[in-house]
């Protein structure tokens, strides 16, 4: 097995999970940077995921999220919100796990679609049963999602208790971590 050195946290799961909230309200909470691959992905095209999935497909958009998830891989101290499809292409799931402690949001397929069902930039789900669409996706990354280090049901608890679980999980896989490395994390200094 591969030496990991988690100093990042991904989330990742379906669009809707709460991985951009979870994400912004956990980089508070442990003073780290946030970053949304969707946003990254919308800065490198010049446009909106819903323009590049318009104009150019989804595989074009799947090969910027790789293109992005390279740079990431670089982070430290970094919360990263990943897009629901980005662990479902090639070798992302290894890439950041390399780099951080993975966890997957879960959450059913009508809260899903009762979170999403007023937002106009999901263009997977622009189809005449979106809830059909959200089930059939979630069956094909189901087990993707599963490989996370972590999976959280982000349905019934509030961002900021999905936010305390994954800090301390990753405060957990820290301290194996420093075991593992002979390193006293109270000796370390930081921002």
């Amino acid at each position: 097995m591969t030496e990991r050195h988690i100093n990042n946290i991904a989330l990742v799961g379906f669009m809707g999970t709460g991985k951009t909230s979870v994400g912004r309200a956990l980089a508070t909470m442990l003073r780290f940077d946030f970053w949304d691959t969707d946003d990254l992905v919308e800065r490198r095209a010049g446009k909106s995921i819903s323009a590049i999935f318009a104009d150019d497909g989804e595989p074009a958009f799947r090969k910027l999220e790789c293109e992005v998830l390279e740079a990431v891989g670089a982070m430290q101290r970094a919360v990263i919100a990943t897009g629901g499809g980005l662990i479902t292409h090639s070798d992302n799931l290894a890439r950041l796990k390399a780099c951080a402690l993975v966890a997957c949001l879960w959450a059913s397929p009508d809260a899903i679609w009762n979170r999403v069902r007023q937002q106009s930039h999901r263009p997977l789900l622009n189809t005449p049963d979106p809830v059909h669409r959200i089930r059939e996706l979630l069956n094909q990354r189901q087990g993707f999602y599963r490989q996370a280090d972590i999976l959280i049901n982000a349905e019934v608890r509030s961002i900021r208790q999905v936010a305390q679980q994954i800090e301390h999980q990753f405060r957990i896989m820290q301290g194996q971590q420093n075991s593992r490395e002979g390193t006293d994390p109270k000796a370390r200094r930081g921002p």
